[in-house]
């Protein structure tokens, strides 16, 4: 199920990046719902999960710090490699408008690092169980659909071809396929499982609330985008609580 999930990473990319080129007008909305689904899980399913696997062997003030080491080891990642391109404040331009095309495949790169690591979660969360996989694996489906739009984005807007753009998005849709398939050659212990569980906690939560929250506003700042905010959060509560039953 784990790499079935990974293949579903691998439509979910391509999806996006061909989304990006032909609806823009209603990304906001696929992507309000998306940044409140990935928030849900971080909240009410990694958090919740990593404290359970780790209790008697680290405390909730330990996994709390990793919380925030992931946090803000996520947001150097994305600042340092340019993982989405920042917005002139005057215009509204992108700065990376006239970059070398070579800027956008190196930010292509990281958003194709960054998918293998997806899939790693995936395959991580299903060591710990079913339920646990399926949720993740969620939120990386939501996430991955991002990732698509923007590794066509950040090529496009460096002033990279079409051709280009396709090639790195098929390189971002593989990713997560591979990332799954490492983690059948190890295993980790329940207090190894925890802390992993709750560093992609910390990505989960920059991702949500830096990335793609306020990227579905900049979109489309209407009421409806917050609606799908807090429905993406909703159904991802609700897929829990009947996990659990």
């Amino acid at each position: 199920m784990a790499l079935a999930l990974g293949f579903a990473a691998f439509f979910a990319t391509l999806l996006g990046g061909l989304f990006a080129l032909r609806y823009r007008d209603k990304l906001h909305l696929i992507l309000g719902f998306s940044s409140g689904a990935v928030l849900g899980v971080a909240l009410f399913d990694l958090l919740p999960e990593s404290l359970d696997l780790t209790d008697g062997t680290h405390s909730s003030a330990t996994i709390t710090l990793v919380v925030a080491v992931g946090f803000f080891a996520f947001m150097l990642l994305s600042r340092v490699l340019l993982l989405h391109p920042e917005h002139d404040e005057e215009d509204g331009a992108p700065h990376h408008e006239h970059a070398d095309p070579r800027l956008g495949s190196v930010s292509a790169a990281s958003l194709s690092l960054h998918s293998f690591l997806d899939g790693v979660g995936i395959g991580l969360a299903f060591q710990v169980s079913t339920a646990v996989g399926v949720i993740v694996a969620v939120a990386v489906l939501a996430h991955d659909f991002s990732d698509g739009i923007n590794t066509v984005t950040v090529i496009l807007r460096s002033r990279g071809r079409g051709l280009s753009a396709a090639k790195w998005l098929l390189l971002d849709a593989v990713a997560p396929v591979l990332g799954v398939a490492s983690t059948f050659f190890f295993t980790l212990t329940d207090a190894q499982l925890g802390i992993l569980l709750s560093l992609f906690c910390g990505f989960f939560l920059y991702l949500g609330a830096s990335d793609l929250l306020p990227e579905s506003h900049h979109r489309h700042p209407k009421a409806l985008t917050g609606v799908m905010n807090i429905l993406g959060a909703a159904v991802i509560w609700v897929a829990v609580h009947f996990a659990a039953l």
